[in-house]
């Protein structure tokens, strides 16, 4: 009997289901119980009904503009950094830019007109200055790259005045604020997107292209993480503004900042759009590096000495989904290591690992029938083939106008270009507060002995249907007048 091929996910979209509107979940009444699912109870997590008068969010397409003007909240290390990337984007023009400090407002305006570009409106001073801002009828997204701890009430500022939200990670910290994110976006019908580079990092997207073309089989497992000795800048007196990140250290045992590995890997699963999240189960190790790095560096008379260190240096999420699949998410900033986000992606017939192999690409990869012997090989060629069409269209100039190796201008340009296009976004809110739920849920999970804890479904049941995401159909930037 002849074999028959896995059927491409890029086949399935091609037809009918490409709306959204048909459902490829089917049988996901009937899917296998999730991974674990004996391990014990769960703690349940509620799932709030929608309120009257919003309606979801998912498919809707932004309104046309002709040039995308954009307001800058936050311009610390990241903010300032992604100014120019902003403006550089055909269509796009910072108008407007705001930090708390007012000099670094002033600094940023000072880059962009250096750049040629027109002075945005300076906003700083206060605490308020960012609800100043918002008041403006020049600005049509807000980007936001301020501490974590103001991320939700800025976010939910720029929906209620009327902008776009492209908001870095997380978009909130708590479930409480991540749900009203989510009704705060179906009801001003202003879209609200996690600033996810990764997502649109070149080995992540190739790995996107090749799980929704079958070349994995059927995807059982996945593995991402954010591992990066963030050490010496957390400890730093001028990198991270008033010791921000260091400190919530101090605050919590949690998984701060899965994302950048986790995200990559639920969109190869198709997470919100045939598959869900289901289940979390967090561990932790002790908090040793941050302690061991302050012992053997940092001068007694620092304000550091004043803190103790409670997050686990490794914390882990197991993640089940509703398809029986597992999602192994890490998050280590404390210890002594090579930078690494982990990406890796199994199947059936397969598996690919990012940041292990001895190519160019950094990737590795085994897949049958190409491959047998029980001996990697490189990625080179698979990542030409599947190369993403962003990155064929952009990538000259995303290695010349942006950082992290060209994917923070790949987002900043596909983002200018869905919105100046009126097209649907490929990160949607529900993409966003799932992908972020892991660190409200982790500090449940431990707090409760690593019992695993329920992850609510953000999309109120519209995971089933099978939707266009990052693997998008190519398309252009509508022409600058």
């Amino acid at each position: 009997m002849p074999e028959i091929p896995a059927v491409s996910r890029r086949l399935l979209l091609g037809g009918a289901l490409a709306t959204g509107v048909a459902a490829a979940g089917a049988g996901a009444a009937h899917a296998a119980p999730a991974a674990g699912a004996g391990a014990g109870a769960s703690v349940p997590v509620r799932t709030p009904p929608r309120r009257p008068g919003q309606r979801s969010m998912i498919d809707v397409p932004f309104d046309a503009h002709e040039t995308v003007r954009v307001g800058l909240i936050g311009l610390g290390n990241r903010g300032s950094g992604m100014a120019e990337g902003w403006a550089a984007v055909p269509g796009c023009r910072v108008t407007a830019v705001c930090d708390i400090r007012a000099n670094r407002a002033t600094s940023v305006a000072n880059r962009l007109v250096a750049l040629g570009k027109p002075r945005p409106a300076e906003y700083g001073g206060s605490e308020d200055a960012y609800a100043q801002m918002l008041k403006r009828d020049d600005i049509d997204l807000v980007y936001i790259a301020t501490p974590w701890e103001f991320h939700h009430r800025q976010g939910k500022a720029a929906l209620e005045a009327g902008k776009h939200a492209i908001v870095e990670l997380p978009v909130a910290t708590e479930l409480d604020e991540l749900w009203d994110l989510v009704d705060t976006s179906e009801r001003t019908r202003r879209h609200l997107m996690l600033s996810e580079n990764c997502s649109y990092g070149r080995n992540e997207l190739a790995m996107l292209k090749m799980a929704h073309d079958g070349l994995f089989g059927d995807v059982t497992n996945g593995h991402g993480g954010y591992l990066h000795d963030l050490r010496d800048l957390l400890f730093s007196d001028t990198y991270y503004t008033d010791a921000w990140r260091r400190l919530w250290h101090t605050r919590s045992t949690a998984s701060f900042y899965p994302m950048h590995g986790l995200a990559p890997i639920a969109a190869a699963m198709d997470i919100n759009r045939g598959d869900r999240m289901t289940v979390l189960r967090a561990t932790a190790t002790e908090p040793k590096g941050l302690a061991d790095y302050r012992e053997r560096f940092i001068d007694r008379s620092h304000p550091s000495w004043k803190e103790t260190y409670i997050n686990g240096d490794l914390v882990t999420c197991l993640i089940d989904t509703a398809k029986g699949r597992v999602i192994r998410a890490e998050h280590d900033v404390s210890s002594p290591r090579p930078y690494s986000r982990i990406n890796s992606l199994a199947g059936s017939r397969g598996i690919f690992e990012d940041y292990a192999g001895t190519s160019a690409t950094g990737g590795r990869i085994y897949v049958e029938p190409d491959h047998s012997g029980h001996s990697w090989r490189d990625f080179d060629s698979y990542r030409k083939e599947f190369d993403h069409w962003l990155w064929k269209k952009i990538g000259d100039d995303a290695a010349n106008n942006g950082g992290h190796g060209g994917m923070d201008y790949v987002l900043q340009w596909r983002t200018v270009q869905l919105m100046r296009a009126g097209l649907v976004p490929d990160i949607d809110v529900y993409d966003s507060a799932s992908w972020c739920a892991p660190v409200p849920l982790s500090v449940k999970s431990l707090a409760a002995g690593g019992r695993p804890v329920d992850i609510p479904d953000f999309t109120r049941g519209s995971w089933v249907n099978l939707r266009m995401g990052l693997d998008s159909r190519e398309s252009a930037m509508p022409p600058v007048a």
